[in-house]
């Protein structure tokens, strides 16, 4: 639904553009349409490139400014376990907030490592290595996160 809405307020945006290009005189007025029919065309094609690559879902998704609100542990809970979701490895297993990564899904210390990645992808802020290693579980992750978005006051 709001990759459709991008997608509209864009393309709105496009043809509001480029009828103020200049256009010779000489042209004729289908020529016109065929040109701002192929710039929306374009424009289109990339928005929805953007869309389904994620672009605008990642910056929809931070919260690292004081503007928005913060995120509510279920959300924060929702983020880990969707993120744990996509990871290829845990794709097939039995995923719970109390799973343990290496003893319970069978990820080695590499994996590990990039399950935390994605996580700090995922919430816009960095883990440091010492913070990771105690990150075995998914209900660590989010306890981690909400401490560090300060959610538990």
């Amino acid at each position: 639904m709001a990759a459709a809405n991008i997608v509209r307020s864009a393309f709105n945006g496009l043809l509001r553009k480029s009828t103020s290009y200049r256009i010779p005189v000489v042209c004729r007025l289908s020529t016109v349409a065929t040109v701002q029919k192929f710039y929306a065309v374009k424009a289109i094609a990339k928005l929805s490139y953007q869309v389904q690559n994620g672009v605008y879902a990642q910056s929809t998704r931070q919260y690292s400014s004081g503007a928005q609100s913060k995120p509510s542990p279920q959300q924060i809970e929702e983020r880990v376990m969707k993120v744990c979701r996509t990871y290829d490895k845990l794709s097939g297993t039995k995923l719970s907030v109390d799973s343990h990564f290496m003893n319970d899904l069978g990820l080695d210390s590499l994996d590990h490592v990039e399950v935390i990645m994605a996580m700090e992808d995922e919430f816009g802020f960095e883990i440091p290595d010492s913070d990771a290693e105690r990150l075995v579980r998914p209900k660590d992750i989010i306890q981690y996160v909400a401490d560090k978005e300060d959610i538990y006051e």
